[in-house]
């Protein structure tokens, strides 16, 4: 009996040590940051911070790695400082501006890198106001590619992170058409009509927004315009 029992102890003294030997393992150490650059015009290039861009990243060493995603913030900004040293492909997918190559990157420490990339529309112009009951949005488009622009949008949160899915109001229209560089377009929400949403005494963020007809292509955006009621 006192045999079985030595047996016993010694297999949980092994196990409390292959237990503590595997705690040792150095835990996420490194990062990666940066950010989406307009190679016009140098700006940040605005995102969706819910079914925005991501950045795709598959970590070397590993027969069929599953690929990690970093979420792209409103500002065209990203950051995830947990990440364990190691050579990457870095990828980001589902974008609103034309597709950049993958590349290998070594994340030791804390890296950045930021991509320059060309935004499918870009907003000039642009002027977001309230007059009388109601907000007003002018601007113009100037596109990169050549498809359609679906929709273009004005859209209205408390949040500043304001966006297409991220809305308590929203003012749409359909393009379907290539835009005119030279045509001003108006978009408005009725204050009156949306009161009990967009209620008198507190402040609302507006931001513009258009969609390019490209397969998962996103929304690019102007900056949002934050306004009293």
């Amino acid at each position: 009996m006192k045999k079985l029992q030595h047996i016993f102890l010694a297999g949980l003294v092994a196990f409390g040590m292959m237990a503590c030997e595997k705690d040792n393992y150095d835990g996420p150490t490194a990062g990666l940051s940066g950010r989406f650059i307009d190679a016009e015009t140098k700006q940040l290039v605005e995102q969706d911070i819910i079914r925005g861009t991501t950045i795709e990243l598959l970590e070397h060493g590993y027969a069929n790695p599953s690929p990690q995603y970093l979420i792209v913030k409103n500002d065209g900004s990203y950051a995830n400082t947990m990440l364990f040293a190691n050579t990457y492909t870095v990828r980001p997918v589902r974008g609103n501006f034309v597709s950049v190559e993958a590349q290998e990157v070594v994340i030791k420490g804390q890296t950045t890198l930021d991509f320059t990339v060309t935004p499918y529309i870009r907003f000039t112009d642009v002027t977001i106001k309230k007059e009388g009951n109601k907000i007003l949005a002018s601007f113009k488009l100037k596109q990169s590619v050549i498809n359609n622009v679906k929709k273009i949008g004005l859209y209205a949160h408390s949040d500043f992170r304001v966006g297409e899915p991220m809305r308590l109001v929203a003012a749409e229209r359909e393009l379907n058409a290539v835009s005119n560089p030279n045509e001003v377009y108006t978009l408005e929400i009725n204050l009156t009509d949306n009161s009990n949403t967009l209620k008198a005494g507190r402040k609302y963020f507006f931001r513009i927004g258009a969609l390019i007809d490209v397969g998962e292509a996103k929304l690019n955006y102007a900056p949002a315009v934050g306004i009293d009621l």
